[in-house]
């Protein structure tokens, strides 16, 4: 297969950036859905999964995780507890730790918010090879770890009203 011409790269590049973005936004605009039929926020429900993916964590961890301060994070575990999705111990080890864990009643309560998005998305990955899964797989944990980084690097302009300087943008 020859190499595509730098133009017909920049299109597709561009073309990803879009449907990236696009996917993005919709998958906040379908959390927030789902998390107003469960009383809770969006942010609550995205760190409810945050939770979930990682089993347990501390609550510090979570914070971390999020880019959110400590105490937005005992605002949002105050929430998930209350709703009965999310539940703080100590930890046995160290009992200065609190440790955060999803209680078995979101399987049955969130889960059925997402099972036609799950066979949706089934189906649509059934149309890929595995090399091509793999690949989505590769660009999605890179992705991953940009954000974090890029997430860090917001945090470290400041306040809310602080900007980058345009210098430090690539």
């Amino acid at each position: 297969m020859a190499n595509k011409s730098s133009k017909d790269r920049a299109a597709l590049l561009a073309s990803i950036d879009r449907e990236a973005r696009k996917a993005s936004a919709l998958g906040v605009m379908f959390s927030q859905t789902v998390a107003a039929r469960l009383g809770i926020t969006g942010t609550d429900l995205e760190c409810l999964d945050i939770i979930g993916l990682e089993s347990v964590m501390t609550a510090g961890q979570l914070a971390e995780a999020t880019g959110l301060t400590t105490g937005a994070i005992t605002g949002i575990l105050d929430r998930l507890e209350k709703a009965g999705f999310a539940q703080r111990e100590r930890d046995p080890r160290d009992r200065r730790k609190v440790l955060v864990r999803a209680l078995p009643t979101v399987a049955s309560r969130i889960g059925p918010y997402y099972q036609s998005l799950a066979a949706a998305m089934g189906a649509l990955m059934s149309r890929y090879s595995d090399d091509e899964l793999e690949l989505m797989c590769e660009f999605l944990a890179a992705s991953h770890k940009v954000m974090v980084g890029e997430i860090a690097k917001l945090r470290s302009f400041g306040g809310a009203t602080s900007e980058p300087n345009a210098q430090e943008q690539p």
